[in-house]
């Protein structure tokens, strides 16, 4: 029988089951007024974290059968730069920065490129359809997120496209009290940064409004930047359910000197975002997003005749899914999927196209068993001459004691390419028009202790079987590069985490991850992208609370890209909390104490040592 009619018959039986649900388990979990999804829930005065990605209704992350890994942006979030800086504490998570202040990131995950991890806001999709480098062109305020988590490996089943080597979430959570904050800051190389954000709480609905500025003049020559982001979000409660509307935007200049190969450039970038998720009773959910995204790119920043481009891009996607619970232990999760991204462009030309899709997911977690599985099926067309993909998925646990727990997974990831990829061309880069979508098989299977509330221990093997990679390649250096799909890449690799509490105020955190490419795929062609990886990456973090009132943020990452040196890069940061309705913390930020000299990108200097220093003011009237 045809895969395609047996998965849309399971959601048509869904659709018209009547079997009631004991709980509310839809795969995201609309944040309720005063709770705290994503992060940390109260259960039964205990504290558990609850994980929304890779299964099909949140559960608790000591459940997860997949590599799942939680970091929470409260309290403490003064002491970070940008909301990209806690993804360094997963060492399996490498972040090829272009400079300070998130102008320009890629994330890579277990080795994929830049382009095979899909980056979701609430669960919607940020990955722009130009260019993955915009993909952490984040709309929103890092002061108005609540939380991140990080799902390691193949997550096409139930995200869809772009989710080959694993899948980020910024995550927002409704206000717990009404509140006014407003932050100032100065910092090396002309750093200046203002945060402001309102929150209200009421009965029945809450809002939070957020502004942020912040500029530096640069570390370099042709390095600085400007951002501005701004955000409004509500959060609704009717018969019906709850309503979540967000509404984001932001604004980012800046120096791109050497960015793109040995031109001083300039760059600037706009982002809009609009989305609604509303509940349609107990288990159903029907969600609606819009994004839309500008750059404009000038080769040499003193003559923007000589070269410069200019793209539109914009997308949407509606989705309707349920979860229903059969009986305690048991979740089917259905969906129906629909989206499409267009582009204007005066170098990539106009374009369109859309895509359709379909899931199913079973989540089998029986009572007083110590097993649990996993399995599920996605079922994606597109336009534009792709073919249909079928992504299934299956991932299993099973508990040897109360602090054992094996695990292990197996699931297919699938990208199409960019517009750039397909058509871009410069006097450095040439696109390819008859590239074809690439997909990777990947497992994983690994052990879990976790001996008592002080201590865990996590270990991972994984392996990457890719297809059709996308990739940029050159003969020499007198060519240009040209996108292409290679085929013999795979990556294997470990890693482990541990978490200490080392006392009551103070706890430690240990990520490693070790990688190995397969270097046939190139036959002896050069590589711009897939073989930038880490094949060593190790972090530390070290975090106090001195009285209460004092918090202490140790960082420590050292790390070796492919073929190249390893550097370690210290960063050190504090906040004090004087407590009491109407607070003023200070904080200071001491970023590369080590004054490393490093590239996360080929060719593309990182600052030095640097410090940002400020202040803010918070006011609870209530």
């Amino acid at each position: 029988m045809d895969r395609r009619i047996v998965l849309f018959a399971l959601l048509g039986l869904l659709c018209i089951a009547k079997v009631s649900a004991q709980t509310n388990a839809l795969p995201q979990g609309l944040p309720r007024p005063q709770s705290n999804p994503g992060t940390q829930q109260a259960q039964q005065g205990v504290r558990t974290t609850v994980v929304v990605l890779g299964s099909a209704s949140p559960i608790p992350l000591s459940e997860s059968a997949r590599v799942v890994e939680v970091e929470p942006l409260h309290p403490g979030q003064f002491m970070l730069a940008t909301p990209l800086d806690p993804l360094r504490n997963d060492a399996s998570v490498f972040l090829e920065q272009r400079g300070a202040g998130g102008a320009q990131t890629d994330i890579t995950l277990r080795g994929g490129s830049f382009e095979q991890t899909l980056v979701l806001l609430n669960g919607f999709r940020i990955n722009d359809s130009q260019t993955a480098h915009h993909n952490l062109d984040l709309p929103l305020p890092m002061e108005a997120m609540d939380s991140i988590q990080v799902l390691h490996g193949a997550g096409s089943t139930l995200h869809g496209v772009d989710a080959l080597s694993g899948v980020v979430d910024f995550l927002t959570a409704a206000p717990r009290s009404t509140s006014l904050m407003a932050s100032a800051g100065f910092g090396s190389f002309g750093e200046n940064e203002q945060v402001l954000m309102a929150e209200l709480l009421r009965h029945r609905w809450s809002m939070r409004v957020t502004g942020t500025h912040n500029l530096s003049t640069g570390f370099m020559v042709d390095r600085d930047y400007r951002n501005e982001t701004a955000s409004d979000e509500l959060w609704k409660e009717s018969r019906l359910g709850l309503t979540d509307i967000l509404v984001a935007g932001s604004d980012r200049s800046f120096g791109a000197n050497q960015f793109y190969g040995n031109y001083p450039s300039w760059e600037r970038t706009k982002g809009w975002f609009g989305s609604i998720r509303q509940e349609l009773g107990a288990h159903t959910e029907a969600d609606y997003g819009y994004r839309r995204h500008t750059d404009e790119f000038v080769l040499v920043r003193d003559d923007p005749t000589l070269y410069e481009n200019n793209h539109i891009d914009g997308s949407w996607q509606a989705s309707l899914h349920r979860a229903q619970n059969f009986g305690v232990g048991t979740v089917l999760l259905a969906g129906l999927e629909a989206d499409g991204d267009s582009i204007r462009s005066n170098n990539l030309g106009d374009h369109a196209r859309n895509r359709a899709a379909g899931y199913v997911d079973v989540d089998l977690n029986p009572v007083k068993r110590r097993w649990g599985l996993s399995a599920g099926a996605r079922e994606e067309g597109f336009s534009g001459g792709f073919p249909m993909v079928f992504a299934p998925n299956v991932a299993s646990s099973y508990r040897l004691s109360n602090a054992f727990k094996l695990r292990g997974s197996i699931g297919y990831g699938f990208r199409i390419p960019t517009y750039t990829d397909l058509y871009y061309s410069d006097p450095t880069t040439i696109g390819n028009p008859n590239l074809k979508a690439e997909s990777a098989w990947s497992g994983e299977g690994g052990l879990d202790w976790t001996p008592g509330t002080r201590f865990s221990f996590s270990a991972t093997g994984f392996d990457s079987q890719q297809h059709n990679t996308i990739d940029y390649v050159r003969a020499s250096a007198a060519d240009r590069w040209q996108a292409t799909n290679l085929n013999g890449l795979s990556f294997k690799g470990a890693e482990a985490s541990a978490t200490i509490a080392l006392t009551r105020t103070q706890q430690l955190q240990l990520d490693w991850t070790n990688l190995y490419g397969a270097q046939s795929a190139l036959h002896g062609l050069q590589s711009e992208y897939i073989f930038n990886y880490p094949v060593e990456n190790a972090h530390m973090l070290w975090t106090m609370n001195i009285h209460d009132r004092l918090r202490v943020r140790n960082s420590l990452q050292v790390a070796q890209r492919y073929q190249q040196t390893p550097y370690p890069v210290w960063d050190v940061a504090f906040e004090y909390d004087a407590g009491g309705r109407q607070q003023w913390r200070p904080y200071l930020r001491l970023a590369n104490l080590s004054n490393t000299g490093y590239q996360e990108i080929e060719g593309v200097a990182m600052p030095g040592r640097s410090i940002t220093g400020g202040v803010t003011y918070l006011l609870h009237p209530h």
